[in-house]
């Protein structure tokens, strides 16, 4: 009797959810993209640490623009 009352009520939630058993982000349309950018900013800041690394953040020198290339 007590795992049918909980297969009932584990039903019923799963039913209502969509998605993950527990949702990750809010509800809120509003309150979910501060979560998300503040979720996805890491991500941002390890593709700056890439370049970095990679020397990939460095001036072209085959732009037009002069660069002045040492320390200002």
């Amino acid at each position: 009797m007590r795992k049918l009352i909980i297969g009932i009520i584990l039903a019923l939630f799963v039913s209502q959810a969509t998605g993950c058993l527990l949702p990750i982000y809010d509800g809120d349309p509003a309150r979910r993209t501060q979560q998300l950018l503040n979720s996805s900013e890491g991500l941002r800041l390890m593709r700056d640490d890439w370049e970095r690394i990679w020397h990939l953040d460095q001036p072209d020198h085959n732009s037009p623009w002069r660069t002045h290339g040492g320390m200002l």
